[in-house]
């Protein structure tokens, strides 16, 4: 296997800047550009070392820069194979050079995502704590940070365990009854058979429907800010957000098209989105925005249903219905705010569901934030396994229709070895979902998607 190197950390300027080198030749071309390259193998590994670093391509010694480098002896290092990893100065120039250095020494420039899977090739991971790894980069939040880091810890990995082992056992009763079939032998109980099947199903749906609380701490949680014309909705994404995102205007319908951006609350990232004013209209341009509106709100975890503080409860509660019954969803989190309350004059009026507010003047915003907060503690998100990956998602609805074939098979009588050939493509779409079955191919996809030097 060829030896690889790369720039570990973002390109561009900065104080400091890591190379990293992974392969069978890394300790010997990394003594390459040290004086001391007849002891560079024996320099203690897991230890930082203060060292010049130089060019010696063209007879002489040129100083390139003063680093500090660690040596990891394999299997002890992240990939399995001996690393070395070079801190230098930030500049690019620097950066550059060393890189030259290292690939007229007999490197080769690493591939997106090649450090992780050679940790992945030499087992240091399986597959769903590799792609872990990319979640973890990209968490732009605490929530997001602690999901990566479940399932890097092998939470999930853990879970996929038991399955496999369940549905091993299950196939191997079925394939003890195929080699014994003359004879009519029935080693598996099919009423515990089945069972099984419903614990097992019970468990891939758990995880399925967990995907799209998954894909939300990534891509932050949609909150639909909605209601009618001019009740304040863009005056009140812009207190929540504290700048000038969304244009104000006494002009009812000034918001055609939805606006978006993300807010960071507690540690767990929130989308806001803007809505146009909903009312009957006959212009095309705001009646699409006004649809627009609509689909927002049926792919919104949180509503925030925005009306005018100085309405009657009944003409309140009348907006409501109509919003609850285009919702037709008990998974979304619905808060109905009364704006404008530094205009209401009897404060009798105020009906109990409603959080009453001044956006303008930023009273009361933050029952609004806390109210929207308490959506991730309702539903327990940080205390469930989570699926991110949309390559999880596919194996594992793959392997539910499998085992629901299986069940069916099981209920309906088929022969034994039809019902073990569902098991069996259980269990190959379960290594997929692993890596412990895994092409060429599918492993470039999910490797090509991480950044260079990872």
């Amino acid at each position: 296997m060829n030896t690889i190197c790369a720039i570990a950390t973002p390109a561009g300027l900065g104080a400091t800047a890591m190379i990293r080198i992974s392969g069978p030749e890394a300790f010997g071309i990394a003594g390459m550009l040290f004086p001391e390259k007849s002891d560079f193998a024996g320099w203690e590994p897991n230890r930082a070392k203060f060292a010049s670093l130089y060019d010696f391509s063209d007879g002489e010694r040129n100083l390139v820069d003063q680093v500090v480098v660690t040596k990891f002896a394999a299997p002890h290092s992240f990939t399995g194979e001996d690393v070395v990893e070079i801190s230098c100065h930030g500049s690019v120039y620097i950066q550059q050079q060393i890189i030259a250095l290292l690939i007229a020494n007999g490197c080769r420039m690493a591939a997106p995502g090649e450090f992780t899977q050679r940790a992945f090739l030499n087992g240091k991971l399986d597959l769903p704590q590799a792609e872990a790894i990319a979640d973890l980069i990209e968490a732009q939040s605490e929530t997001a940070h602690h999901a990566a880091m479940k399932q890097l810890q092998g939470e999930l990995s853990d879970k996929m365990a038991v399955l496999r082992e369940e549905l091993l056992q299950m196939a191997s009763l079925l394939e003890l009854e195929l080699d014994f079939s003359e004879e009519e032998v029935e080693f598996a109980d099919r009423t515990k058979l089945l069972s099984l099947l419903a614990h097992i199903k019970d468990e891939v749906n758990r995880l399925l429907q967990s995907y799209k609380w998954g894909t939300m701490l990534k891509n932050g949680i949609p909150v639909a800010i909605v209601g009618e014309p001019n009740v304040g909705k863009s005056t009140l994404l812009n207190a929540l957000l504290q700048r000038e995102r969304a244009i104000v205007s006494d002009i009812p319908g000034t918001t055609r098209d939805t606006i978006e951006d993300t807010f960071l609350l507690d540690g767990t990232l929130f989308r806001f989105i803007d809505t146009a004013g909903i009312r009957e209209s006959g212009d095309t341009i705001e009646r699409i925005g006004i649809e627009r509106a609509y689909d927002t709100i049926r792919k919104a975890a949180v509503i925030l249903w925005i009306t005018d503080a100085r309405k009657n409860s009944q003409e309140i509660e009348l907006e409501l219905s109509k919003i609850t019954d285009s919702i037709k969803s008990d998974d979304k989190k619905i808060i109905l705010i009364g704006n404008k309350s530094d205009l209401l004059s009897d404060p009798s009026k105020r009906i109990e569901k409603a959080i009453y507010i001044s956006a303008k003047k930023g009273e009361n915003l933050d029952l609004v934030l806390d109210e929207i907060n308490s959506f991730v503690k309702e539903n327990h998100i940080q205390d469930i396994t989570l699926l991110t990956s949309e390559r999880h998602q596919a194996l594992l609805s793959g392997i539910l229709a499998a085992i629901e074939r299986t069940e069916s098979g099981l209920r309906n009588g088929l022969p034994t070895d039809l019902v073990a050939e569902d098991i069996r493509m259980a269990l190959h779409d379960l290594g997929e979902l692993t890596g412990t079955i895994s092409s060429e191919d599918i492993l470039n996809n999910i490797f090509g998607k991480f950044c260079i030097g990872k």
